[in-house]
């Protein structure tokens, strides 16, 4: 779970307005990522497998060779690589604050790799007290899962979305990993984040989270823009009334940064651009439709989403506002090297 402002907060959210969206079944919405769909016989995965500009490891890739190659293995040392800024998921550590809180904005693996290298054990694999940890999100807690499932040779991928289970009733905005299951030919949805000891208590398997618990941004959009699922039931917390973190301006939010996950431009939760700068979330709302449709299909071809990830709107641009905890006021940050390791058709 995660805090991302946005500006103006004077801003109203606009009228929910629902439209009918066809034959799109209820079963088949929520339960798209477990069927066995191939993916242009298997090969585009690969495009998956490489890193990306966000995830390349640099020279910190000798102590990801240590780490264990499995996914298992992979997310136990996840857990141990983040502290997050808002406090654990369990509420075993407390909010971070001061000087270290600027470390949420380390956008880059290689930098976090580098840093967790420097300032606590030179294993990745030992376990960390939350103070030799680097200081992000649930988005953090993806990227270094996902940085080295693929310097191992797994093809993986960010997913931003919502969990129902941090907070029961709710939608929660949350990021999670997706690794590719060769065997079953199918995308896992891995949990990189939150603790064994959480685990037991919602009792489902991290390295495969059911499609009910976690929903893409996509998969979301779909649900609330068919009628299935209260728009209003998608947010940061249930406590937080700033327009942007509820809603349609998080559904929106989350389709356009989940687009850009997908193809290999893994943004800071709280980074703005295009569309996501309208005040009106449903603007475009027909072209969202149809993004939605394409994009939630497991077999959605790295052509689509090359295609769509340069639609106006949607592209994300040499230089985002970034609405950053750790500052008072937004912020121009030039993503320049995000750009060149995108998707290619």
């Amino acid at each position: 779970m995660e805090i991302w402002l946005s500006p103006g907060s004077e801003r109203i959210r606009a009228g929910s307005q629902l439209m009918n969206l066809g034959t799109i079944r209820p079963a088949g919405l929520l339960y798209w990522h477990e069927f066995a769909l191939p993916m242009e016989s298997d090969g585009s995965v690969y495009s998956w497998r490489s890193q990306s500009a966000v995830t390349e490891v640099g020279r910190s890739g000798r102590g990801i060779d240590e780490v264990p190659s499995s996914l298992g293995g992979l997310r136990d040392v996840s857990q141990q690589l983040v502290a997050h800024y808002m406090g654990s998921s369990d509420g075993s550590t407390p909010p971070i604050e001061g000087e270290r809180l600027k470390e949420v904005d380390m956008r880059y693996a290689d930098k976090m790799f580098a840093h967790l290298l420097e300032m606590g054990s030179p294993k990745l694999s030992t376990e960390r007290p939350p103070t030799e940890r680097i200081v992000g999100c649930c988005r953090d807690f993806a990227v270094c899962f996902v940085a080295m499932a693929r310097h191992k040779g797994i093809s993986a991928r960010v997913r931003v979305g919502y969990a129902t289970y941090f907070k029961p009733g709710w939608y929660v905005d949350h990021v999670i990993a997706e690794a590719w299951d060769s065997a079953a030919r199918r995308w896992r949805p891995v949990e990189s984040e939150i603790s064994d000891a959480f685990v037991a208590s919602v009792n489902f398997d991290p390295l495969d989270v059911p499609s009910d618990r976690f929903l893409t941004g996509p998969r979301a959009w779909i649900a609330a823009r068919s009628g299935q699922l209260d728009p209003e039931r998608f947010l940061v917390s249930p406590d937080l009334q700033i327009p942007y973190t509820r809603g349609w301006l998080s559904l929106r939010h989350h389709i356009v940064q989940d687009l850009a996950a997908l193809n290999k431009a893994e943004m800071l939760v709280w980074d703005q651009w295009g569309i996501l700068d309208e005040d009106e979330p449903l603007l475009h709302a027909e072209m969202l439709d149809q993004l939605a449709r394409e994009i939630a299909q497991p077999n959605c071809s790295v052509r689509q989403l090359s295609a769509w990830s340069q639609r106006e709107g949607l592209r994300v641009p040499s230089r985002v506002t970034s609405y950053s905890p750790a500052y008072p006021s937004p912020l121009k940050v030039d993503v320049t090297p995000v750009l060149e390791g995108m998707l290619k058709s």
